[in-house]
């Protein structure tokens, strides 16, 4: 596991931009050490722990694009149609057993190897069959329908990057390159808590002034997505010594502590109290809405994250915050979302120096725009404005309104869960 110094997540005093946040946690935070070897069936969601270097070309052999007919260049004529005898056949699995002769052409199929001597391939809708052979039309030029020797990945190249999150793309790379298993980090172990004698497990008969608790789940499924193993610790009680207890436990075990809520400065918040004397704990105050309020700290070298209590801050604060610190235990490059540029169809104000992600659900108008419509209600607690919606509207720090038809930013929610 990562031993952590107390001191890792210190900073200065003012809000803190989200690049810097992350800037942080990727400047500090070692990648675990532990490796393992998986088949490629296992490693679709893990994180590759090396570079993976192509053992062979690929393709491993000039091959043909479709089904058609193969020729060498030089025979065509300049202008008009060209006629040349087939002589020959190869299918793929196959190869022609002698080098084509000049002046032939030969009946190919996708995938099968380049006749010796020839370079062009003419796709067989293209030709027309005589009793002379094969009627070539003009205009195409030297190389077509032709897949090269390591025109996809050459021997010895990077083929796929240290810290990648393996996708099924990469995984196909590497079961073409003729690997069967990759190694890999191996899988982070979180603990996930909530602390509150007002919170209460969904299923349970709800007492009065009692909640549910959301959170914990939301947080489990957001780490499941992520690969990690995750355990859940359940609900503390509002007991200084039970939930110091707990959470030096969580530390010896598991990479990573996750609560929400219960770390601010009330009397009834013993999270805070009970971390300060576990281990360290320094709150960040991070430039973003929803979300500013994010407790970091360090128990026996484990990081520990105590995010907002309410549901749609700690989605954000999870994802500009948590999913980074994961990235880095990992070993992986920050890799954040990108916007796309959509219309927006509202009125929005804002204060400068912050910046603020606005639920929004996307329609197509007659012209075939994207607009962005904003969710009524923009209650950090309400948890519809995620369930209801499509994504995320980024406003950057220097934005301060927005008005309908302005371009702005979007971020799908498949991208950042």
């Amino acid at each position: 596991m990562a031993q952590l110094s107390k001191d890792i997540f210190s900073t200065g005093n003012g809000p803190m931009p989200v690049e810097d946040a992350v800037r942080l946690l990727f400047g500090r935070i070692p990648a675990i050490a532990e490796t393992e070897p998986v088949s490629l069936v296992e490693a679709e969601g893990r994180f590759l722990a090396e570079a993976l270097t192509a053992p062979i070309d690929l393709p491993t052999f000039d091959n043909s694009a479709v089904d058609g007919y193969a020729v060498r260049f030089d025979d065509l004529k300049p202008e008009g149609e060209t006629i040349l005898p087939v002589e020959g056949r190869v299918a793929a699995g196959h190869c022609l057993d002698a080098e084509a002769l000049q002046g032939r052409a030969v009946r190919i199929f996708t995938g099968a190897p380049m006749p010796a001597g020839l370079d062009t391939i003419f796709m067989q809708e293209d030709c027309k069959e005589t009793d002379a052979g094969v009627s070539l039309p003009s205009g195409l030029s030297r190389g077509a329908n032709l897949r090269l020797r390591g025109e996809d990945v050459k021997i010895g190249e990077a083929a796929l990057p240290q810290g990648r999150r393996l996708r099924p793309e990469d995984i196909g790379l590497a079961a073409a390159l003729g690997l069967d298993r990759l190694t890999v980090r191996r899988k982070l172990k979180a603990a996930v808590f909530s602390t509150g004698d007002e919170i209460m497990s969904p299923g349970q008969a709800l007492r009065p002034a009692a909640v549910y608790d959301a959170n914990r789940f939301v947080l489990q499924s957001l780490l499941k997505r992520l690969g990690l193993e995750v355990t859940d610790l359940g609900i503390l009680e509002d007991d200084p010594a039970r939930i110091k207890e707990a959470l030096t436990q969580a530390a010896k075990n598991h990479d990573l502590v996750i609560t929400s809520g219960g770390v601010s400065m009330g009397e009834e918040d013993h999270v805070k109290g009970a971390i300060s004397t576990a281990g360290s704990l320094v709150f960040w105050k991070l430039a973003i809405k929803p979300g500013r309020p994010v407790a970091m700290g360090v128990i026996d070298g484990t990081p520990f994250v105590g995010l907002p209590g309410n549901p749609v801050a700690v989605f954000i604060t999870f994802i500009y915050v948590v999913r980074p610190l994961i990235a880095a235990l990992n070993g992986a490059p920050p890799e954040p979302a990108k916007p796309i540029s959509v219309t927006s169809g509202f009125a929005y104000k804002k204060k400068e120096g912050r910046r603020e992600y606005v639920r929004v659900s996307l329609t197509q108008n007659a012209e075939g725009d994207m607009i962005a419509e904003k969710y009524p209600v923009e209650g950090a607690g309400v948890l519809t404005s995620l369930t209801r919606t499509d994504g995320l509207v980024e406003l950057p720090e220097n934005v301060t309104k927005v008005a309908p038809g302005d371009k702005i930013g979007f971020i799908d929610y498949a991208l950042i869960r």
